[in-house]
């Protein structure tokens, strides 16, 4: 039995553009699984911390995802 070759960058870029949206979508999902293994630097939380502050002063304020992603399609 032979070794599989290793997959390359361009081997993904030459898969069709629903292929690659669906691998963005799969990694994207394992990162999400250990938020902790992504480091912030400083300015990163204090934006994020105060994103927190306003929604939890508001959280009325915003849109579901349902709907931005509605928007988006339609404008995309």
């Amino acid at each position: 039995m032979s070794a599989m070759k290793p997959i390359t960058v361009n081997d993904l870029l030459a898969l069709p553009v629903k292929e690659r949206l669906r691998l963005v979508e799969d990694l994207w999902d394992s990162i999400a699984e250990v938020p902790e293994a992504i480091e912030l630097s400083e300015a990163q939380r204090t934006a994020l911390d105060l994103r927190l502050d306003a929604y939890h002063a508001n959280p009325e304020s915003g849109s579901p995802w349902s709907d931005v992603k509605e928007r988006i399609l339609k404008h995309g």
